[in-house]
């Protein structure tokens, strides 16, 4: 049997790396309705890409590039006071949880230096520190049926993943960057930092995890307004 690498799924998918970019963005390159036809396919391709177990390779420390990070909010930035600041997990699990900072921040804390991926055009490398997403869908004991996550932001904005993404072991619900504790403009006190996601996908602020079996009519802020929802790296 003939093995494939990334590059040939996607020469075989007919897009390259720009090509998911682009439909991402939702720029019109191709007609709304060629657009509808491909993103299912284009999607199956990125699922049979992803590796859940495989770390992505990280930079070094001098890597980094604290200037190049740009912040981008869809609204406006919410004031939480991180005293009475709860994590809620709930959906399609036996465990409900509601967790405190303090309550967080006593979980084992994974370190990572990555690059996030702006559907914009952009990149930064930066240092993310925080909890595994895994460890807290663990504490929660999802139900067998789970394959989704949605996650609900304090300035009400929404994302959906597939499971096998949350799962991965570089994606993060982080609580410091580069170091220090997370800034408010990135997401404090609790955001998603995830090296094989776009940027979009990477909620900040997150209040609410939610476990489901299936996708809902909304599946996400810029989802809805046609950006590709799967947009895997």
């Amino acid at each position: 049997m003939q093995n494939f690498s990334r590059r040939d799924l996607l020469k075989i998918a007919g897009v390259s790396g720009s090509g998911l970019i682009l439909g991402g963005c939702g720029v019109p390159l191709f007609a709304d309705v060629a657009g509808a036809l491909t993103e299912p396919f284009n999607q199956k391709i990125e699922e049979l890409l992803l590796k859940p177990e495989t770390p992505v390779p990280e930079f070094a420390a001098n890597q980094i590039e604290p200037d190049k990070l740009i912040v981008n909010t869809f609204g406006f930035t919410p004031v939480i006071d991180p005293e009475k600041f709860q994590l809620i997990i709930d959906g399609e699990v036996n465990q409900p949880l509601s967790l405190s900072l303090n309550e967080i921040y006593k979980l084992p804390l994974t370190s990572m230096i990555t690059r996030l991926v702006c559907v914009e055009g952009w990149a930064a490398i930066a240092q993310w520190g925080g909890v595994r997403l895994r460890d807290l869908i663990q504490l929660a004991q999802p139900k067998p049926e789970v394959q989704y996550v949605y996650f609900q932001s304090a300035d009400r904005y929404s994302e959906s993943w597939d499971i096998r993404s949350c799962l991965h072991p570089q994606t993060l619900m982080a609580y410091q960057k580069n170091g220090e504790p997370l800034p408010i403009e990135n997401g404090a006190p609790l955001r998603l930092a995830s090296p094989i996601k776009l940027g979009y996908k990477q909620s900040k602020w997150v209040t609410r995890i939610t476990l489901v079996s299936k996708l809902g009519r909304s599946r996400g802020y810029w989802e809805d307004q046609g950006y590709e929802w799967f947009a895997g790296l």
